[in-house]
């Protein structure tokens, strides 16, 4: 609306003056970490009877559950490649009959650290620097080199699995140390392993760094297509279960987020099957509005004393406050799908309505707390308050595990890859007294692997 056809916009044009002030703000804050990722809707079904180790219904045998899954990449904003070298997020939100249960984790099963205070010094050693907003491979090897628990990771990391060929040919890990309670009130440790039914399939860094500047968005693309195409790819659960008494005497700790645990020891049990059918209809309200959260858990499930993951219990329910809102549990693509009673109210964004009493306990017939309906699973501590990652056991070793798989799992081939993509990375930037201390943290993983990698960097140098 204006003066005349060719005169200036009047205030008084409110449809005008609305839909520049939408636009103003309909984005919300990006993640912190794992701001870039997508994912769908599916199924997931149980195959398989380990009802002795979980009273949980979504586990019991022939259960089917509505679910979420979201993949995404851990550094980078929601607008970097896909095909950057990073651990992969794998959050699955399982809509169950006793409400949502999820499970976070990432492509491995281990991280670069086990103490909670490190988190957030280890993401912003990621990020960008201060001066020039550049992600800085100088920052990123001084945190790694003085961190030695980084070592299992990083191994894992410069290795083939650091950039998967897609979303579909990946594993996904709970990483961490859960919890199952049985029908008898016994605990068990637990750690949830997705095996991709695809199989396995990466991309060599160099085709990895074309795919950036030619595709952004391959993963989300690749997803997207072959779902839409009939192509529903589907994941196998399978269990590692530590009875609870083990625990106390194991050869080391087996909450310690950086350690896996041999499958000698505690090999795979199959659960069922993870089935993605249904791309989002609205990337924004069914992706972008997705929270996952570890204490989310339903009867039968629960935590345990792993301390990144009890940190996570607070962190990712108060990340999701500050992005979304205090209501941001019913936003519908994170609400149950059953019954929810709850005494909270008022807040930005509440669209269910309360009534009274709004409070408990009361006299006026309002819902009760159902004790025998709780997730919790419980168990003794005591001792001093320290501050301390963990007691030291027979084989807690930075090392041990990452030299492990650098000798045993990985083949020549996907050693000298290794050995390539850690010097390749080692010669972007990275200042001398950093690089000294990464060919010394290397040949404390492998002393040969340490060794060409020092070699490959030295050669490749230019001299002055």
């Amino acid at each position: 609306m204006t003066v005349g056809p060719d005169g200036p916009i009047l205030l008084q044009d409110h449809y005008l003056i609305e839909q520049m002030a939408n636009f103003n703000r309909e984005r919300i804050p990006e993640r912190q970490p794992h701001a870039k990722g997508g994912g769908a809707f599916g199924t997931f079904e149980v195959t398989d009877d380990v009802s002795a180790y979980t009273k949980a219904a979504v586990f019991q045998p022939g259960a089917k559950s509505d679910t979420l899954v979201r993949f995404s990449s851990v550094a980078g904003e929601r607008g970097s490649p896909d095909t950057w070298r990073d651990p992969r997020g794998f959050a699955v939100k399982l809509y169950t009959s006793e409400g949502n249960l999820d499970i976070v984790g990432n492509n491995v099963p281990i991280f670069f650290i086990r103490d909670p205070l490190k988190f957030q010094h280890f993401i912003r050693s990621q990020k960008r620097r201060l001066a020039n907003n550049l992600r800085d491979n100088d920052m990123q090897w001084d945190f790694w080199t003085l961190v030695p628990e980084s070592a299992h990771m990083l191994s894992w990391l410069m290795g083939d699995r650091g950039i998967p060929r897609t979303w579909r040919n990946m594993n996904g890990y709970s990483s961490h140390t859960y919890s199952w309670v049985n029908a008898a009130g016994e605990i068990f440790w637990v750690k949830y392993h997705w095996k991709t039914d695809q199989g396995i399939d990466f991309l060599p860094q160099a085709e990895a760094d074309e795919l950036a500047g030619k595709d952004g968005d391959y993963h989300q693309r690749d997803l997207y297509n072959a779902i839409e195409r009939g192509d529903h790819p589907s994941w196998s659960l399978k269990m590692q279960i530590m009875p609870f008494e083990e625990a106390k005497t194991y050869r080391f700790n087996p909450f310690d987020l950086t350690k896996v645990w041999p499958h000698r020891d505690y090999p795979l049990i199959d659960v069922g099957t993870l089935t993605l059918n249904r791309n989002v209809a609205d990337y924004h309200t069914e992706m972008e509005q997705a929270a996952f959260e570890p204490n989310n858990t339903v009867s039968g499930t629960g935590l345990s004393p792993d301390k990144m993951l009890l940190a996570r219990g607070f962190s990712y329910a108060d990340a999701h406050r500050a992005r979304l809102g205090v209501n941001y549990k019913q936003i519908p693509v994170n609400s149950p799908k059953v019954e929810v009673n709850s005494y909270s109210k008022d807040g930005g964004m509440r669209i269910r309505n309360a009534s009274d009493p709004v409070y408990a306990p009361n006299s006026y017939g309002g819902p009760k707390a159902d004790p025998s309906r709780t997730a919790e699973s419980l168990w003794y501590s005591d001792g001093e308050m320290v501050r301390q990652a963990y007691t030291l056991r027979k084989d807690d070793d930075d090392f041990r595990q990452a030299n492990t798989m650098v000798r045993e799992v990985l083949n020549d081939e996907q050693r000298a890859r290794l050995v390539s993509n850690v010097s390749g990375h080692l010669l972007g930037g990275v200042s001398e007294p950093i690089l000294l201390r990464a060919f010394e943290y290397w040949k404390n993983i492998d002393k040969e692997i340490g060794d060409r990698i020092e070699q490959a960097v030295r050669s490749a140098a230019p001299t002055h």
